[in-house]
């Protein structure tokens, strides 16, 4: 069987694209669910007309690109989720034995309204939105996504976080009965990752629950997940149970295996090689009937979002604090 064969979906699974592009009537849609994701349709609407060019405004914000979106196959087909197994097209392969509802998630630490919440009442009252972002992967490849969720300082406010908050920790499910990779031992699992706290609040952090239209598949994150485009993908955490404020820089999965070569801050950096390949180019992943990667395009500081985040680091060695 060929890689193309391999990473390949049935065309059920996979979203019409004039569905998609009908952008007012989704948001519409979704913004009326509680659970902020889209069921399936029966029948799809009439084609829309072309997609239309992004406006100054989006564009500085950085909440869309121009760039050409991913396929829904290679973006739901092509994952890293260890918990499903350790190839590329094993999370989309592995038997679809998560659980997505009920979903709760418990918030603790540092904040005035701890409690532990069903995803529907922790998302409450918050308009979805739709964002196109770059993903880098710290491996050297790369997508464009049309990712759907609200902005996660929304959620995080609701807690009242205190001055003692510095960082939020995330953790991810870790369930054998649900999640088969875990029989691996190279992580430490649970899954963990963390950001500082003006990284959380950034308005381009988002709490991810859906992708192309349609509630996220469990190999990428369902039912929820980060999305912190200027970083690496691995600090973008997938099926989230548990959020902490905290007051000193939380352990992270990656950086307690390799330290060496998984910094906590893990921005997007050209100029920051990891200690096995160069990070001054990346492959996008831009599938054809021939190839699953175009051809190497130069990497941006930041991925892209410098404009909007490098303020956070003013004055920071980025190579130290990578």
């Amino acid at each position: 069987m060929s890689l193309r064969d391999a990473l390949r979906i049935p065309a059920t699974e996979i979203t019409d694209e004039a569905v998609y592009r009908d952008r007012r009537r989704l948001i519409a849609a979704l913004a009326a669910s509680t659970a902020l994701a889209l069921p399936g349709c029966a029948e799809a609407d009439p084609p829309a007309p072309p997609r239309a060019p992004i406006t100054p405004q989006q564009a500085r914000s950085g909440f869309r690109t121009d760039e050409t979106l991913t396929r829904i196959e290679d973006v739901t087909s092509y994952n890293n989720f260890y918990e499903f197994g350790t190839g590329k097209a094993d999370p989309s392969k592995a038997r679809k034995t998560l659980r997505t509802s009920p979903w709760t998630i418990a918030v603790s630490g540092e904040c005035a309204k701890p409690g532990v919440l069903d995803q529907t009442d922790l998302l409450k009252g918050l308009t979805p939105e739709e964002r196109v972002y770059r993903l880098r992967c710290v491996e050297g490849w790369s997508m464009v996504i049309p990712w759907l969720g609200v902005p996660l300082a929304a959620v995080l406010k609701r807690f009242q976080p205190t001055s003692k908050a510095k960082y939020v920790a995330f953790t991810t499910l870790a369930d054998p009965r649900q999640m088969p990779g875990l029989v691996y031992r190279s992580i430490d699992w649970p899954y963990r990752e963390g950001l500082r706290i003006d990284e959380a609040m950034h308005p381009l952090t988002l709490l991810a629950t859906g992708l192309y239209g349609k509630p996220l598949p469990q190999q990428n994150g369902a039912p929820l997940r980060l999305v912190v485009p200027w970083k690496y993908g691995f600090k973008s955490i997938k099926s989230i149970v548990e959020i902490r404020f905290v007051e000193k820089m939380p352990p992270t999965a990656w950086n307690d295996l390799q330290p060496d070569e998984y910094g906590f801050f893990s921005n997007v950096n050209p100029n920051v090689d990891h200690p096995r390949w160069s990070q001054k180019t990346e492959r996008r992943i831009a599938g054809t009937a021939s190839k699953l990667f175009a051809e190497r395009i130069p990497t941006r500081l930041f991925n892209g979002y410098a404009e909007q985040v490098a303020g956070m680091y003013k004055g920071m060695d980025l190579r130290k604090w990578f």
